[in-house]
């Protein structure tokens, strides 16, 4: 059974290390990584965004996703992972549908998420909810990390 979580701050590390855990996976952490994942009360809470998690019942918290404004009318679906030992239950999918919900819900102008080429399976599950990859958002956003190479918009 999976159930959603609201962020508390005692889940903050928890924030932080299912994370690391994807992102040092496969990637390089960058100083945007560390700064919101050791903060994610300032950088994403107290600026109006969300964090939610995942919990599998009988196995804890086993992923977390954001939703940070970027800008006026701009939610970014961001630092969304799944600890790598509990994938395949699809809790990702539940959580990336949670958090569809609450974007949708704070009514923002665009709903985006940047990815990389690599996260294919990540990808997938983008497209079949309902994202497309946006050439146009790729361009102007591509600074944010050196890792992105995709980006997608929330078409619904």
């Amino acid at each position: 059974m999976l159930r959603i979580v609201e962020f508390r701050d005692e889940l903050a590390p928890l924030f932080h290390d299912i994370n690391e855990e994807w992102i040092s996976g496969m990637f390089e952490m960058e100083d945007v990584d560390r700064h919101v994942l050791q903060n994610p009360r300032a950088t994403i809470i107290d600026k109006d965004g969300d964090i939610l998690f995942v919990e599998v019942e009988g196995r804890g918290i086993v992923g977390a996703g954001a939703l940070k404004w970027s800008g006026p009318g701009q939610l970014e679906l961001t630092k969304m992972g799944v600890r790598s030992d509990l994938r395949g239950l699809k809790a990702g999918e539940f959580l990336l549908n949670a958090l569809i919900e609450r974007a949708v819900s704070m009514a923002p102008e665009r709903l985006y998420l940047l990815t990389n080429k690599k996260c294919e399976a990540a990808i997938h599950l983008y497209e079949k909810c309902g994202f497309e990859h946006d050439a146009d958002l790729l361009a102007e956003a591509q600074h944010q990390y050196a890792r992105c190479d995709v980006a997608m918009t929330y078409r619904g």
